[in-house]
């Protein structure tokens, strides 16, 4: 890449950068870019390999990019010396003098962070993650941001943005799939003042999508409710935001006061005649407060729970006016079918889901973060293809979509598409896009009690099924993992799970049981196993579980004594290892770290799981 010209380097300053250092990073960077004379260093939103942070992207003054993953302050120097001659003689005289002292020491270690191109994937709510400066509006200028505004301000009517956004077979992606099309219809029918919500209480265990695309991309979520509102009629939006997103909440803060600023909000929206106001309000972190009427007694003051329906938000909402309520991807994806018309975004997915859907990647899989994918993929390709699949030794064993609402589908069915329909016929859910990937270590009864645990701890409390009927599921499943499990206990599972969906008043109840259902239909056996046999076959149940030392394979490394919380191994170095299991807690970190296969899971008299034994060459990487 030539220096000749003026060379970007852009630092991922999203929460899963900055949790992986790369202040430090962006700081070194500008520190060298100032020694330079030349070049700049910019701060800017998640990629989506969140994995493979920190991560600096060089880019040329012809666009020409590459991406330096897990790179470090000490490695900075090198990273920039490869792109940027200074204007200096003396200081290029410095930095030729340090290259050469590199080479003679065996060359720079950023060889071993690893460069990955970006994704061909088609991406539209990620467009400009990663690229721009969430705290600049002029960068995100630069990038298309408010041209869709403007175009429905000069262009459109708000009746046709309406029908743009129902032909483009854009639904909600919180989770319903509601058609987003229709419930603007629905909420320009009727009488002003009107109110329009941006819903970002994402809660999901796993799920990050939405938190990333606020702090990467703020101005595309408030253009997308800026054009929303105008299509509705109305003239005020919130965004409710968890304040468990703290730097979400500044950057969306801070795009309004730019975008009030320079005329895109305000009083007079760009010039015309059109008046939008939003602000910002912060929620407790209520999982309850992701469903729509429990989110706007919330934003009321009051405590949220959720109420009864009809009527329903567009009817009847905030402050008694009509309310139409749309997650933050959603939102994203306005602007790009404004620009790009509805038959682009149509043509894109499947007959029934339209579009790209973004997925957060977390769990058992080799390359976590965000992606974007075109509806109809499979879930295979989403794991082993663009995640990297499980981690060596491991093998799959399913994946949980959805959150707490969704379900757990096994390996088997990895030819499934990411389609809601489809989806739904399996029992699970497309969710928000959490997406967690499960080996074969993962208990189905431990991770079903997992889920539910949430969902009984997030419960309002207002209706008795699901206040009472989830938390007597939650002891049927630890009575099972605590190896206390009777026979009726599955059939009363069941019979508690269709009691609870049944007679719920909102999503978070109805679908409450939905990680156990699907775990019982597709893992019935490891349910049996526990309640029959006292056994956990996956070896991750502590009471069913003992570890033990394989005298053959282990060569006495000390590893398992080392992190031993307790001390239950004793430090004897060169020696076969044993474990003390009355102080043995089953924390499971001597398995985690043996690299020998010499630590067993035993359960039912069984070993379950060995740990991977590797090679010289895996150990040495």
């Amino acid at each position: 890449m030539s220096g000749s010209g003026e060379v970007e380097f852009r630092v991922g300053l999203a929460s899963c950068g900055v949790a992986n250092g790369a202040r430090p990073v962006h700081e070194a960077i500008e520190a060298a870019v100032r020694e330079a004379g030349r070049g700049a260093a910019r701060a800017v939103g998640c990629g989506g390999m969140c994995h493979r942070e920190p991560l600096v992207e060089v880019v040329d003054a012809d666009g020409r990019g590459v991406v330096y993953t897990h790179v470090t302050p000490e490695l900075v120097p090198g990273l920039v010396r490869r792109h940027l001659r200074p204007k200096g003689l003396l200081t290029r005289a410095r930095w030729l003098a340090a290259g050469l002292a590199e080479r003679g020491n065996g060359g720079s270690a950023l060889h071993a962070a690893a460069t990955e191109e970006t994704s061909a994937a088609p991406r539209i709510v990620l467009e400009n993650c990663g690229r721009v400066d969430p705290l600049s509006l002029d960068d995100a200028l630069a990038h298309g941001a408010y041209e869709g505004l403007r175009a429905c301000l000069e262009r459109f009517t708000p009746d046709e943005v309406v029908e743009t956004i129902s032909a483009s077979g854009l639904r909600g992606r919180g989770g319903a799939g509601f058609p987003t099309g229709r419930k603007w219809s629905l909420a320009r029918a009727q009488a002003a003042p009107k109110y329009v919500i941006c819903n970002g209480d994402e809660g999901d265990p796993g799920a990050f999508m939405d938190r990333l695309v606020l702090e990467s991309d703020p101005h595309r979520v408030v253009e997308g409710l800026a054009i929303a509102a105008w299509a509705m009629g109305a003239e005020e939006g919130l965004f409710y935001i968890r304040a468990e997103y703290p730097q979400a909440v500044r950057r969306v803060r801070e795009a309004i006061r730019e975008a009030e600023a320079r005329g895109f909000l305000g009083e007079r929206v760009l010039d015309h005649d059109v008046r939008l106001r939003f602000e910002v309000r912060e929620g407790a972190g209520a999982f309850v407060c992701g469903e729509e009427t429990a989110l706007i007694a919330s934003l009321e003051g009051s405590r949220g729970m959720p109420r009864l329906r009809p009527p329903y938000p567009v009817e009847k909402g905030y402050r008694g006016r009509p309310t139409a309520i749309n997650n933050v991807e959603t939102l994203a994806c306005v602007p790009w079918i404004v620009r790009h018309g509805a038959e682009a975004f149509a043509a894109l997915g499947t007959d029934s889901s339209k579009g790209t859907k973004v997925f957060a990647l977390a769990g058992k899989v080799r390359h976590g973060g965000l992606i974007e994918v075109p509806m109809g993929v499979s879930i295979h390709t989403i794991v082993e293809e663009l995640g990297g699949g499980v981690p060596k030794g491991r093998t799959l064993k399913a994946v949980q979509l959805g959150g707490p609402s969704g379900g757990c589908l096994p390996a088997s069915l990895g030819d499934t598409p990411v389609d809601y329909e489809a989806l739904r016929e399996t029992g699970a859910i497309m969710g928000s896009g959490g997406l967690v990937v499960l080996d074969d270590r993962d208990c189905m009864v431990d991770m079903a009690r997992f889920f539910l645990r949430f969902t009984c701890h997030e419960s309002c409390g207002k209706c008795t099924f699901c206040r009472i009927g989830t938390q007597r599921m939650l002891e049927i499943l630890d009575r099972l993992c605590e190896g206390e499990g009777r026979e009726e206990d599955l059939a009363n599972l069941e019979e508690l799970a269709d009691r609870v969906s049944r007679t719920s008043l909102c999503g978070l109840g109805q679908t409450a049981p939905n990680p156990v259902l699907t775990s019982l239909r597709y893992f019935r056996e490891e349910f049996e196993a526990h309640v029959q046999e006292k056994r956990c076959p996956a070896g991750r149940c502590a009471a069913l579980t003992d570890y033990r030392i394989n005298d053959a394979a282990c060569i006495g490394c000390t590893m398992c004594a080392q992190v031993c919380p307790v001390n239950a191994i004793a430090y004897r170095p060169h020696e076969p290892h044993s474990i003390d299991l009355d102080l043995c807690t089953r924390c499971n970190m001597c398995f985690e770290v043996c690299e020998d296969g010499a630590v067993e899971v035993i359960s039912g008299g069984e070993v379950c799981a060995t740990s991977p034994r590797m090679s010289a060459a895996e150990k040495a990487s």
